[in-house]
Parts: structure tokens; sequence; C-alpha cells
């Protein structure tokens, strides 16, 4: 959800893509795989354009491994989790996205110290623990493994700096530096999918101005 907000990595991507394609949000903050999976038979669909859409992201992980008796809210167990995912890729072949275009996000690490702070603002103790996070992120890049779809392995990336809490605003979301890390994942991926698309319509400079209608219609 935040990744439209000012600098996040869905704003950036559709600045890169203006006049190629439209990039979606329809992430949902707090959200697990239990309810997206429920949910997304909603959001893409044949009749809306499947056939016309070139990358699909999904990106989980982050409120799936919360502790369970702290938050069983949103704790969704790591098998179920798993099976989710490739329940959602699944899907997504049915109404002709291939694999080909899925690109699956693992969640981030974390941060304790700073999301603990976090937690204990609201009365709440840690909640989530990095190891845990990284349980997850593990079953997220096999299930890209064993389904044929690109993934980001942002747990894994992120701790190749030894000091990833930039990367992070409150320990658990990303900051600028992160949004932007992971945009410039993405776009490593989504360039050779996207360079064959062509500009859509003219530069307003290509255009005869004592004739638009030969240059626009």
């Amino acid at each position: 959800q935040f990744s439209f907000q000012e600098n996040g990595w869905g704003a950036s991507l559709a600045e890169r893509l203006v006049r190629k394609c439209d990039v979606v949000n329809r992430g949902l903050s707090g959200y697990n795989t239990r309810w997206a999976k429920l949910l997304l038979p909603r959001l893409i669909s044949k009749s809306a354009g499947a056939e016309s859409t070139v990358a699909v992201t999904i990106f989980f992980g982050a409120n799936d491994s919360a502790l369970k008796d702290l938050n069983p809210k949103q704790h969704v167990p790591l098998e179920e989790y798993a099976a989710n995912l490739k329940s959602m890729i699944q899907y997504l072949k049915s109404v002709d996205i291939t694999e080909d275009r899925i690109i699956l996000i693992t969640p981030p690490p974390l941060q304790e110290s700073a999301w603990e702070k976090e937690c204990l603002a609201k009365g709440d103790k840690l909640n989530r623990l990095n190891a845990t996070t990284g349980e997850y992120a593990q079953a997220c890049v096999q299930v890209a493994r064993d389904c044929g779809t690109d993934v980001v392995d942002l747990w894994t990336l992120m701790q190749k700096n030894q000091d990833f809490s930039s990367y992070l605003s409150d320990g658990l979301h990303l900051s600028r530096k992160g949004n932007t890390f992971l945009s410039g994942q993405l776009w490593s991926l989504l360039e050779k999918k996207l360079s064959a698309l062509p500009s859509l319509l003219p530069y307003w400079r290509d255009v005869d101005h004592t004739n638009p209608e030969a240059s626009l219609l």
C-alpha cells in the first residue's frame, strides 16, 4: 500500500514506465497471504485485462511471519504461507499470466530494536523476529524456484550491507533508501521484459499541428 507514497518503489516504477504502461497498486497494508489469496480473483481477472499484463509482483511475508502468540491476527504458519504463494501463482496462471511474468518479493529483514520501540509505544511486546522473517523469506525463494518465477530476495540482499537499518523507516517498513533499493532490484528484472514496449502516442514535437488527426488517430 505504501509503495505509491512519495519516493515509494511503486511510484518510482510508474515514473520510469510513464507512456509505456500503467503500474497498478493493489497492496493492502497489514494483509497476509491468507487474506490476499481470497482477494486475488477480485483484483486480477481475465476480464480485467490479464492478457495485457506485463508483470505482477507478489510481496508478502512481513505480516505472515508475525509471532503467533503475540500477533495471532496477522500470523500465518510457514507451510501455509508457502502454499498460499503457490496458490496465487497457480491462479495467475489460470488467467493466462505465465510464470515468467510473475515476480515474488521476500519480506525485508527486521531491525528488531527499532521495531520493538514501535511496539512498546503501542503497549505491545516485540511481535516479530528477524530470524523468523528469514525463514519465510527462504520459503518464498523456494516457492519461486519450484514454480519458475523470478524472485527478489530482499531479506538476503539487504543484509549484505551489515547495517541494514537504513533500508527501514521503523525497523519493519521500507525507508526512502529501502524503496530505492527495491525499485532498482525490480527494474533490473523488468527492464528486459519491458524494453520492447513502444511509447504511447507520439512525442508532442512529432505531432503534425496542421493535421493532428494524422498523428493521433
